[in-house]
């Protein structure tokens, strides 16, 4: 992080780690997307090019959100992971999500997830820290099934296929 803060506001400080778009979709696409990769991570929606996926990877492995580890399985890929700092905002992004769906014109297919966290509320948001504590952090059993995201996934896919008569892989 860097060592020339503005102020010692924890609201400037926040966004100080986390306050352009890049940085909160890579983490919403990790967080509610399973990316790990960065090949993953580069297909998002919002069309993030490389360098700059690159350059906000970097900076939240130095603020301490992502941590990273070459995987096993290819020796030119590496894993990210989130942090226990990073965890801790599926209430922020469940916030945020409740807020733009008040506020803004959505999708429904794009915001229905944002709709089951505001639903499901600080025991669904508490019961998705623990499994991405166990996905990413190795603690504690895997999780039960259906997994947090895993109902979010069907809801959204539930919405597509009603919508537009498509399933996504």
């Amino acid at each position: 992080m860097n060592a020339e803060l503005r102020s010692g506001c924890p609201i400037n400080l926040s966004l100080e780690v986390f306050g352009d778009k890049w940085s909160l979709l890579i983490l919403r696409d990790m967080i509610f997307g399973g990316k790990r990769h960065f090949r993953e991570l580069l297909r998002s929606e919002e069309r993030i090019s490389s360098n700059i996926l690159a350059d906000r990877l970097k900076r939240l492995l130095e603020a301490g959100m992502l941590t990273r580890a070459d995987d096993p399985t290819h020796r030119q890929k590496a894993i990210y992971s989130l942090t226990e700092m990073a965890i801790c905002t599926v209430p922020i992004m469940a916030h945020l999500g409740a807020w733009g769906r008040k506020w803004l014109p959505v999708s429904e297919e794009l915001s229905i997830r944002a709709q089951l966290l505001e639903e499901g509320g600080p025991a669904m948001w508490a019961k998705f820290m623990e499994e991405l504590r166990a996905e990413h952090l190795g603690s504690g059993p895997p999780t039960a099934s259906p997994s947090v995201r895993a109902t979010l996934r069907a809801a959204f896919e539930d919405v597509m296929q009603r919508k537009y008569g498509k399933t996504t892989a």
